[in-house]
């Protein structure tokens, strides 16, 4: 599970990785704080018009919402559950199956996630410490994930929203030690750098060949205390 992260809107360092870029607003893609379900967040996804540029950049809310979702409190409801996704069944599941057959494919931007390790938890009044994972390296990286765009029928407002593909990690080194004894451990599916172009290309069948962990080596591990979120806007248009 991954419910809380650090965006990464560095257009440069995408650029270099797909080549050409289209870029909103740079106003709409100020340095952001930690982002929650709800919020919104950079993400890069596959162009389908004309022009240059395979890939854009976009903000839509974290916490997926189906295009079938039928009013505003279905969206809501279904959107607290759909911030990561089952890469096992991704494809078959309703919230995501389409978004899945349709290569909706994105790539989410972070300079690191956190999670709960549960390792000091006796000595901490049984309750779990947020650690921060990010790259060895030091580098900003991406998580593979789906996006869907919704129309509220009673306002015609239309937001685009994704979620995070995750992938077993109960052997993992590093993701095996966080979340609660007895839970089976998961991690968000880190691209590799010098993949984002065939992510986003890769057919639905080829998007199951991506679903794996990342190497425990390309990933460090820290205690980092809970900061308080910053109001960031949410309900953007995905377009």
């Amino acid at each position: 599970m991954c419910t809380n992260y650090v965006p990464s809107a560095k257009a440069a360092y995408l650029e270099a990785r797909l080549g050409a870029l289209v870029v909103p607003d740079t106003a709409a893609l100020s340095p952001l704080a930690e982002v929650f379900p709800g919020y919104s967040a950079p993400v890069v996804l596959r162009r389908t018009g004309s022009g240059e540029g395979l890939a854009a950049l976009r903000l839509a809310q974290f916490g997926l919402v189906p295009h079938w979702c039928r009013d505003a409190a279905q969206a809501r409801d279904i959107s607290r559950k759909t911030y990561n996704a089952r890469s096992e069944t991704a494809a078959s599941k309703p919230s995501y199956r389409s978004a899945w057959a349709a290569r909706q494919w994105v790539l989410v931007p972070m300079q690191c996630f956190f999670e709960p390790c549960w390792e000091d938890a006796a000595a901490n009044a049984g309750r779990p410490t947020r650690w921060r994972i990010a790259r060895a390296d030091g580098q900003p990286f991406a998580v593979a994930g789906l996006w869907d765009r919704w129309t509220d029928p009673a306002t015609d407002h239309v937001l685009g929203s994704f979620t995070l593909l995750t992938v077993n990690a109960d052997d993992h080194a590093v993701m095996g030690r966080m979340h609660r004894p007895g839970e089976e451990k998961r991690m968000p599916v880190v691209v590799p750098p010098t993949r984002y172009a065939d992510w986003l290309q890769a057919s639905p069948q080829q998007g199951l060949e991506w679903m794996r962990a990342a190497p425990a080596a390309e990933l460090v591990a820290e205690a980092a205390p809970l900061g308080k979120p910053s109001a960031l806007a949410a309900n953007l248009p995905l377009f």
